[in-house]
C-alpha cells in the first residue's frame, strides 16, 4: 500500500481510486439504486446543498433506512454532511457516528482543521474529504491537507464563486489558483488524487469532457458528478488517447532499452521526469480497461 510516510494515508482503496463520485440526495431514496447502477466510481449520499432545510431530518432517516441495503453495494459510499458553522453539521455527525461506518465522509464548506479534527473524533478512522468551498477554506488548505484522516481535497466551486464573488468565464481561468494549490497541498502531503467539481451542463458533453480535461491537466484524478449520465463521459475524458498509449510506451522501451540512462526518442531527450510522466499516462489505464 502506498502511503505517507508520516500519516499512513493509504492512497490505493476504491474510494482513493474513484474517478467519479455521483451525488445522490439524501431525501430521494427511490434514487439511490439508479446512482448505484450509474457505473460512478463511488456514490455520495448528500445531506447538504440538494436537501432542504426542512427536510434534512427525514433524509437522514431515509438513508439509515436503507443503510443495510446501500452496505450491501460494491460501489463505496460516502455521505456529505453539512458545514460543522451550523448546527446540521454536528446533528449529521452524530447521526452517522451511530451507523455502520461508510467509505467516506465529505465535510461541506470545510474551513479549518479544527473542523476536520472534530470529524475524526466523531468518526475515527473513516476517510474525509474536505470541499474547499470558501475563501476561509482556501486560506486554511496547507492545515487542512496535513490533517489526520483527509484522503482527498475536492473542489466546490459553484459555493467558493459565490462566497468570494467571482465571475468566472466559460473555461473558468479565474479559479486556476484554487485548482493549482490544492494540486500543490494534495501532492506536498501525500494524498490521494484531488477531486474537482461539478459540471453542472448535465447534457453537454463536450463540456464535461473539457472539464474533465482540465481537470487532468491540473493533476486531479476525479470529478464530482450530479447526474448518473456524467459518470460514463467522464471516464472515457479521462482515459488516454491512443497516440497517448503509445507514446507512453515508447518512452518506456526507451527507457528499458537504454538501463535507465537518458536517451533519445523522436529528437527528445527521455530522462527520469519524462518517464515518470509515460507512467502516469498509462496508470489512468483502469484494469477493466486493459482487458
Amino acid at each position: 500500500m502506498i502511503s505517507d510516510l508520516n500519516t499512513e494515508r493509504p492512497v490505493d482503496t476504491p474510494l482513493a481510486l474513484a474517478r467519479t463520485l455521483l451525488f445522490v440526495p439524501g431525501n430521494r431514496p427511490e434514487r439511490y439504486r439508479k446512482a448505484l447502477a450509474a457505473g460512478a466510481d463511488a456514490v455520495v449520499l448528500d445531506l447538504e446543498d440538494s436537501v432542504p432545510a426542512v427536510e434534512k431530518p427525514a433524509a437522514r432517516e431515509a438513508i439509515a433506512a436503507a443503510w443495510a441495503d446501500l452496505a450491501t453495494a460494491a460501489v463505496p459510499l460516502v455521505v456529505r454532511i453539512n458545514s460543522l458553522g451550523g448546527e446540521a453539521g454536528h446533528q449529521d455527525l452524530a447521526w452517522l457516528a451511530r451507523l455502520p461506518p461508510p467509505a467516506g465522509v465529505m465535510l461541506a464548506k470545510a474551513e479549518s482543521a479544527q473542523q476536520l479534527q472534530a470529524v475524526a473524533q466523531a468518526l475515527p478512522g473513516l476517510a474525509v474529504l474536505p470541499l474547499i468551498e470558501s475563501a476561509a477554506g482556501f486560506l486554511a488548505l496547507a492545515e487542512m491537507a496535513a490533517a489526520a484522516g483527509v484522503l482527498r481535497l475536492a473542489v466546490g466551486h459553484i459555493d467558493f464563486m459565490a462566497d468570494t464573488g467571482l465571475h468566472c468565464s466559460e473555461d473558468e481561468r479565474e479559479l486556476d489558483t484554487l485548482r493549482f494549490h490544492i494540486a500543490l497541498q494534495t501532492r506536498a502531503h501525500r494524498l490521494a488524487s484531488a477531486v474537482d467539481g461539478v459540471t453542472v451542463a448535465i447534457a453537454d458533453d463536450a463540456r464535461l469532457q473539457a472539464d474533465t480535461r482540465r481537470a487532468l491537466n491540473f493533476g486531479f484524478g476525479a470529478k464530482l458528478c450530479i447526474h448518473p449520465r456524467q459518470a460514463p463521459v467522464v471516464h472515457a475524458a479521462m482515459r488516454p488517447t491512443e497516440a497517448e498509449l503509445e507514446w507512453a510506451r515508447r518512452v518506456l522501451a526507451a527507457d528499458r532499452a537504454a538501463g535507465g540512462a537518458a536517451v533519445r526518442l523522436d529528437g527528445r531527450m527521455v530522462d527520469l521526469p519524462v518517464v515518470l510522466q509515460a507512467r502516469l499516462t498509462l496508470a489512468r489505464v483502469r484494469a477493466e480497461d486493459r482487458a
